[in-house]
């Protein structure tokens, strides 16, 4: 089973629609991902969807139920100052390497461009879906 961590943008996309984010939450339900997840990506993500996105208390509500039931909930006990552009984005780097995370899986530019942290690769959400795939195919095999 592959662990990652999420970004905001991906969490926002796979709520938000039906796209390459979305199906990443199908392959966790199938079991080939296991989902990491802190508070504070947690929160940011909620504050996206209310703020930039205007989803109501009903709708933010069901959108944590939904990650409470699909994601492993983890509490860094570290502090990083990794990326200066977007202390958010060091959250994510936190998450995922308090969880042992194989890869962070976002859309964000300043993550991507950093490549890898602690060992864990950096990917968009379809190289993710492409790994997956693969790694299904390798194990019924």
């Amino acid at each position: 089973m592959l662990a990652v961590t999420l970004d905001t943008s991906v969490y926002v996309g796979a709520l938000n629609s039906r796209g390459f984010s979305a199906r990443i939450f199908a392959v966790a339900r199938a079991g080939v991902v296991r989902i990491d997840i802190s508070d504070a990506i947690l929160t940011e993500t909620i504050r996206v969807l209310r703020e930039k996105l205007g989803w109501d208390g009903y709708r933010l509500h069901d959108a944590m139920y939904k990650l409470a039931s699909l994601t492993n909930r983890v509490a860094p006990k570290q502090q990083l100052d990794v990326i200066q552009e977007d202390p958010s984005d060091n959250r994510v780097l936190e998450c995922a390497a308090e969880a042992g995370s194989d890869y962070i899986v976002t859309w964000d530019n300043d993550l991507l461009r950093l490549g890898e942290y602690a060992g864990i690769r950096i990917i968009r959400a379809v190289d993710l879906l492409q790994l997956a795939a693969a790694g299904n195919r390798t194990s019924a095999e």
